[in-house]
């Protein structure tokens, strides 16, 4: 088995609506996203899957969210935009543009700082 995974950054400000604390109030981020995939077979070239056309995908996701208010841009204006949230909404976009791919979506993970971070695995 073979795991891939790109990084990338973007910078976001959010709020998280009924939280007691300072992370109720607006403050941003630079979000590190990690994608991980999972692969058993390799192609005639020798990847399981092209980081290139990986980073593509996960590029054009964070493009929506970066220098945003992630409240005010959908799904965030309706579900609070936690770093579980966050992973789990990109988890979704990902696998979607993943359907033809000979691999899968094992995890995305959600830094919010160098220290915390998030990671979705599906059930």
């Amino acid at each position: 088995m073979y795991e891939i995974s790109v990084g990338m950054d973007f910078d976001a400000a959010h709020s998280l609506r009924g939280y007691r604390g300072k992370c109720e109030t607006l403050h941003g981020h630079r979000f590190k996203v990690v994608a991980k995939l999972k692969g058993s077979k390799l192609d005639e070239v020798g990847l399981a899957y092209d980081f290139s056309l990986l980073k593509q995908h996960l590029r054009e996701i964070l493009s929506k969210y970066d220098h945003t208010c992630l409240n005010e841009i959908p799904p965030f204006d309706r579900i609070n935009p936690s770093s579980e949230n966050i992973a789990v909404t990109i988890y979704k976009e990902l696998k979607k543009k993943l359907t033809k791919a000979p691999v899968s979506l094992a995890s995305i993970e959600v830094w919010e700082s160098p220290q915390s971070r998030v990671v979705y695995y599906p059930d």
